[in-house]
């Protein structure tokens, strides 16, 4: 396990991005050690750790401008963090009942004739196009991955959280209405 310095950390909490990129350099290689141990493998889901990483790092930097502890305990802070994660993953991976399987048939299930493959691809190309893509960015980031508002707007460089709450509602309303209007048959 690598040494946090005092000064990246310092550096990092303020808010400088050199730093705060160097640290998690820094972090990567332990965490990851930690997540495949605690997460283990898969020979299908071979990216659980790497996720669990992701997932552990984005945490980090979240929590970052809140650290007021000093470097001694950083890496117990770390892996706090770490031990969720490594709990939410092994949660989404007992959710997960898909099994792997060689080959793909050469006709996939459920699949009628071309026309009903065509317009399958067209309603999935509606769907891409329906929301702006700011406004799909802000429900992938606070849908999926949980961000709150003000996270969001400092990932996507907008002007405050009352914005990003606008566009998910926009978005998630521009979703129901397409979903009211087109019931999946």
């Amino acid at each position: 396990m690598a040494t946090v310095e005092g000064a990246l950390l310092a550096s990092a909490v303020a808010g400088d991005r050199a730093a705060t990129e160097e640290l998690l350099c820094v972090l990567r290689p332990g965490v990851l050690r930690y997540c495949r141990a605690r997460v283990g493998d898969r020979p299908h889901r071979d990216s659980d750790a790497e996720d669990c990483v992701q997932e552990v790092l984005l945490g980090v930097l979240r929590a970052l401008p809140g650290y007021r502890y000093g470097a001694g305990k950083f890496w117990s802070f770390v892996y706090g963090i770490a031990a969720h994660k490594v709990v939410d993953a092994h949660r989404r991976r007992d959710d997960d009942r898909s099994v792997p399987v060689a080959e793909f048939p050469r006709v996939p299930c459920g699949l009628r004739d071309p026309a009903y493959q065509v317009e399958d691809l067209e309603r999935r190309l509606r769907l891409h196009d329906l929301l702006a893509p700011q406004q799909r960015d802000v429900v992938i980031l606070r849908v999926m991955f949980g961000l709150s508002a003000r996270d969001t707007a400092d990932v996507l460089g907008v002007a405050g959280a009352g914005s990003v709450r606008v566009s998910q509602h926009r978005g998630l309303a521009a979703l129901r209405r397409h979903i009211a209007a087109s019931p999946v048959s």
